[in-house]
């Protein structure tokens, strides 16, 4: 016989599953938010206690998971498999690795089906994700012990701001003066994972020319003016995305990809966008282009370098130029928790910020230039095309 209640509560288990599964992004995060927002209110002292004083504990777990390749043969087997197989498996010890894995079970990464059974879940098949297994690894490698030193750090800076690169919790941790980008090719193996979980950090997310009026904005070019030049653009993914939704028959404009020239050894190769070695850190060597884009740049540095590099641009911006921020763009209110992590982030590591709307103006403001409209494409981050043009 079903405790009282269970009906009720396994009915309305359904309904919100049937109701998640017609959502959109939107709709689904808020659905989940409001869960968790629920389990927070109906929990006791020892409820909140033992989730809160505990969370220190997960990450390293899910690493010795990966370590173990727990979710790799888990995700590739088509039944549920027991300790003993997987101590076949993984050559760990029968009794440690059951311990391990009902407590990765507690926690909802894998799935228990039965006595010393385990099975995967969705959870199990996102880990195993490589680019997903690199953000475990970048976190807890990389980030960890950062993360450890943030309290002492803000405590012995009497919590004021962190806007000094070469000197936050992260030099603290690694006892280094090199900024955490530099501190990071150091250690190849870290960078490695970085790199890879950059590339799966926005995967099955929408993308900025979903939102953004492209065609629009390009229209009337001069004969010779470059149509876009992707500041900092890393490899070119931005660059090759506009060229491949802008064929060469329609854009016979430049596309211009700059970064350093280390970076720019490794870009993709495509006809359509030229290659040109650049420091956003100095002057703008093309001029009177029609966009600048920078994805992902201004949210890695502090207001002060943050303006440097706007004003580098400002200064060659033609009459019909615009300039594109590509970055999160968190709400005044309400800020998501996929958003605030990342700010902790950048913090710790960066000296560097996610902006709230009004602190963009006010950044923007300092460089001379205007947000003519923000385009938001991401619900919980608030990625976004932050539109500017000369004040």
């Amino acid at each position: 016989m079903k405790p009282e209640g269970q009906d009720k509560m396994e009915s309305l288990l359904t309904q919100i599953k049937t109701l998640a599964a017609s959502a959109d992004d939107a709709g689904r995060k808020k659905i989940i938010q409001s869960l968790q927002e629920l389990c927070y209110e109906i929990e006791m002292p020892q409820d909140s206690m033992q989730r809160i004083i505990y969370l220190n504990l997960q990450l390293p777990l899910i690493r010795i998971g990966l370590d173990l390749k727990l979710f790799d043969i888990l995700g590739e087997s088509k039944d549920p498999m027991t300790v003993d197989q997987l101590a076949v498996k993984t050559g760990a010890a029968p009794t440690l690795l059951g311990r391990i894995l009902r407590y990765l079970a507690s926690i909802g990464t894998i799935k228990e089906t039965a006595k010393d059974t385990f099975a995967a879940n969705n959870t199990t098949q996102t880990l195993t994700i490589p680019g997903v297994q690199s953000g475990v690894y970048h976190n807890f490698d990389s980030l960890g012990p950062a993360f450890q030193a943030l309290p002492d750090f803000l405590a012995e800076t009497n919590y004021q701001d962190i806007t000094d690169v070469t000197n936050t919790p992260l030099q603290k941790a690694w006892n280094t003066h090199l900024p955490a980008f530099l501190w990071m090719q150091t250690k190849p193996a870290n960078h490695a994972h970085f790199n890879r979980f950059m590339t799966a950090h926005h995967m099955g997310m929408p993308v900025w020319l979903d939102v953004y009026p492209i065609e629009e904005k390009i229209q009337n070019l001069g004969g010779d003016q470059p149509v876009f030049v992707d500041v900092g653009g890393g490899v070119g993914h931005q660059s090759v995305l506009l060229r491949e939704r802008l064929p060469l028959t329609r854009v016979g404009n430049k596309v211009i990809l700059q970064d350093l020239p280390a970076t720019l050894q490794h870009a993709i190769q495509h006809d359509g966008v030229e290659r040109v070695a650049h420091d956003f850190f100095q002057p703008q060597v093309v001029k009177g282009a029609r966009i600048y884009y920078m994805r992902n740049i201004i949210h890695d540095y502090p207001d002060e370098k943050a303006v440097i590099i706007l004003k580098n641009i400002a200064a060659v911006l033609g009459p019909d130029s615009l300039v594109l921020i590509d970055d999160m763009v968190l709400p005044n209110l309400n800020v998501h928790l996929h958003a605030t992590q990342l700010d902790m982030t950048m913090m710790t590591s960066l000296a560097a910020m996610e902006r709230t709307t009004d602190q963009w103006h006010a950044l923007i403001e300092k460089a001379d230039l205007k947000i003519n409209r923000i385009y938001s494409y991401t619900t919980s981050l608030r990625d976004s095309i932050i539109e500017c043009a000369l004040a």
